[in-house]
């Protein structure tokens, strides 16, 4: 019976160390989905949402993060996604794109190019150990200290929600649960 006794011990090591692998490799599966707030990490670099929320044009406020945006379409509204991006290599990166967002039917918003000092330029440069918005820009000092990403949704997709914000990134596209 002593024989069994350490078999049983190692068998049981052996187990708890099979399930505490799988409950390691399982947190890094996660890290590509995450909620708005939380940082998200792709490759070598890093993804937080600030804020979510639509703009209305009619507002002086919000008429300064709509510079240079297309007009809206008949039953449509704008959404603005603020992030900071973190480059952690230690080379320059890019901003990726597209970003978009999808709802839980499915319909995908693709982001719309705007010219506001707020904007995230898609492409643009990120320097090595850098983040966007970059310091004294009028992003990052503004109240939310993010840059935008704009977007042009349906005025009943907020009823799919939760929306998801699609980031892509060198090992491909993680998802923001965006918080409305």
């Amino acid at each position: 019976m002593s024989l069994r006794r350490p078999t049983y011990l190692v068998l049981l090591l052996l187990a708890l160390t099979a399930l505490f692998s799988f409950a390691a490799g399982c947190g890094e599966e996660h890290e590509s989905e995450v909620a708005e707030g939380e940082p998200l990490e792709l490759g070598e670099m890093g993804f937080t949402v600030q804020i979510t929320r639509f703009l209305n044009p009619a507002s002086k406020e919000d008429a300064t993060y709509l510079e240079g945006a297309p007009p809206l379409e008949q039953g449509m509204q704008y959404l603005a996604v603020f992030m900071k991006v973190a480059n952690e290599n230690d080379e320059p990166s890019v901003v990726p794109q597209p970003f978009k967002i999808v709802d839980t039917r499915g319909t995908i918003y693709n982001q719309i190019p705007v010219d506001s000092p707020f904007a995230l330029e898609p492409g643009a440069e990120i320097e090595a150990e850098g983040e966007v918005p970059e310091a004294d820009t009028a992003a990052a000092s503004g109240p939310i200290e993010g840059s935008m990403i704009l977007f042009m949704l349906d005025e009943d997709a907020t009823e799919n929600r939760p929306l998801q914000l699609e980031v892509p990134g060198p090992d491909g596209v993680g998802s923001v649960e965006l918080d409305l």
